[in-house]
C-alpha cells in the first residue's frame, strides 16, 4: 500500500503537473522554433506575446461573463480564445508591417532583428500593463477540480490524494490536438510544404514560385495562434500576472534549443524535458521516501535538490549544457 501511496504521490506533485505545464512550454517554444526557421531571428518578445494573447482573452471572458454566457463546467476563456486569436493575429501583423518587414527587407542580419525584437518585447509588455494593469488575474469559472485529493482517499482508501484540475486535461487535449494539426499542416499541405522549403533555402524557393510574403502572413498568423492558446492555457492553469510571462522567456528559449531550434517536433519535446527536470529537481522527496524506507532510514530533511526558488537555474543549466554538448539539439535544427 505504501508504495501505490508514493506513486500517487508522485503522480500529484510531479508527472500531471509537469505534462501540463511541458504542454504550455511546448506551444510556446513552437512559437519560437517556427520565427527562427522560417523567418531567421530569435524573436524575445515571445512571452510577452503570450501574455498579449492571454490579455485579450481576459477581457473577451470578462465580457462574455457579463453577458452571462458560459460553458458550464468549462472556462468561458474557450469561447474567448477564438476572438484573441484574432486581434493577436492583426497584432503581430501590424508589429511586422511596421517593425519587422523593414529590417527584413533590408536583408539585416538575424542579431540586428533579434534586437529589435526586444523592443517590441518591452512596447507589448508596456500596452498590457497599461490596459490590464500588472496586478494577478484569475479568469478560470467552472469546476475547478475533475478529482478531488479528498474524494480520491475516500473512493481509493490511501493516504495520498490524486487532485486533477480540469485545466491542466484541457491543456493537454488542446495542446495535443494543435500541435497534431500544425504537423499535419507542415507536412502533408502544399502551403506547409513551401514553408518547409522557404526555410531550407529561401532563393530556391523564390526561384520556385514561392511567395514569401505569403509564407511570412502564414508563419505570424500560426505563431499568433500559438501565443494566444499557450498563454491562455497557462494563465487557465495558474494565473495571469504579466511580469510571469516575461519570466517564462528563458525555459521556452531552452525548450526551443533542447529540441533543435528551427525543429517544431523538438521544439514540442523540449517543453516536456524542460517542464520534467524543473519539478524533478525542485520537488522536496521526504515523503516519497517515508513510504518507501523503513522508520530507521526515514530523512530528516526535506531531500530537495534545489529550492522552487532556482527553478528558472535549472532551465538556464539545461540551456548551458545543450549548446556546450550538442548545439543542434535533441534533433537537427530544420522544420519538419
Amino acid at each position: 500500500m505504501d508504495y501505490i501511496n508514493a506513486i500517487v504521490l508522485l503522480l500529484n506533485y510531479i508527472f500531471v503537473p509537469a505534462l501540463a505545464y511541458g504542454s504550455q512550454l511546448a506551444l510556446g517554444a513552437i512559437f519560437v522554433t517556427l520565427i527562427y526557421g522560417i523567418l531567421r531571428f530569435a524573436n524575445f518578445a515571445t512571452g510577452d506575446m503570450m501574455s498579449f494573447g492571454t490579455m485579450v482573452t481576459i477581457l473577451f471572458t470578462w465580457y462574455f461573463q457579463y453577458l452571462g454566457i458560459s460553458l458550464g463546467i468549462l472556462p468561458t476563456a474557450l469561447i474567448a480564445i477564438p476572438f484573441a486569436i484574432i486581434f493577436m493575429v492583426g497584432y503581430m501583423l501590424l508589429i511586422d508591417k511596421f517593425v519587422f518587414k523593414y529590417y527584413r527587407i533590408s536583408k539585416s542580419p538575424p542579431v540586428q532583428l533579434a534586437m529589435v525584437s526586444i523592443g517590441v518585447m518591452f512596447v507589448t509588455q508596456a500596452v498590457v500593463r497599461i490596459i490590464i494593469g500588472p496586478s494577478d488575474r484569475r479568469f478560470f469559472d467552472g469546476e475547478k477540480f475533475l478529482i478531488k485529493a479528498g474524494e480520491f482517499k475516500e473512493m481509493t482508501g490511501l493516504n495520498e490524494g490524486l487532485a486533477i484540475k480540469s485545466t491542466q486535461v484541457i491543456t493537454i487535449i488542446v495542446t495535443l490536438i494543435l500541435v497534431s494539426a500544425l504537423f499535419w499542416f507542415l507536412n502533408k499541405t502544399k502551403t506547409g510544404k513551401s514553408m518547409r522549403a522557404y526555410s531550407d533555402n529561401e532563393d530556391l524557393a523564390l526561384l520556385s514560385g514561392i511567395d514569401p510574403k505569403k509564407i511570412v502572413m502564414i508563419t505570424w498568423i500560426i505563431a499568433g495562434v500559438l501565443a494566444t492558446i499557450g498563454g491562455a492555457l497557462y494563465g487557465l492553469d495558474k494565473s495571469f500576472k504579466p511580469f510571469t510571462y516575461f519570466n517564462n522567456m528563458l525555459p521556452i528559449f531552452a525548450a526551443a534549443i533542447v529540441g533543435g531550434i528551427g525543429n517544431p517536433f523538438g521544439a514540442f519535446l523540449g517543453g516536456y524535458v524542460i517542464a520534467f527536470s524543473e519539478i524533478l529537481l525542485t520537488y522536496a522527496y521526504k515523503k516519497f521516501f517515508m513510504y518507501l524506507l523503513p522508520e530507521s532510514l526515514e530523512p530528516n530533511t526535506l531531500v530537495q535538490l534545489l529550492s522552487t526558488d532556482y527553478k528558472f537555474a535549472v532551465s538556464f543549466s539545461i540551456l548551458v549544457i545543450v549548446l556546450l554538448y550538442r548545439p543542434s539539439g535533441i534533433f537537427k535544427g530544420k522544420i519538419l
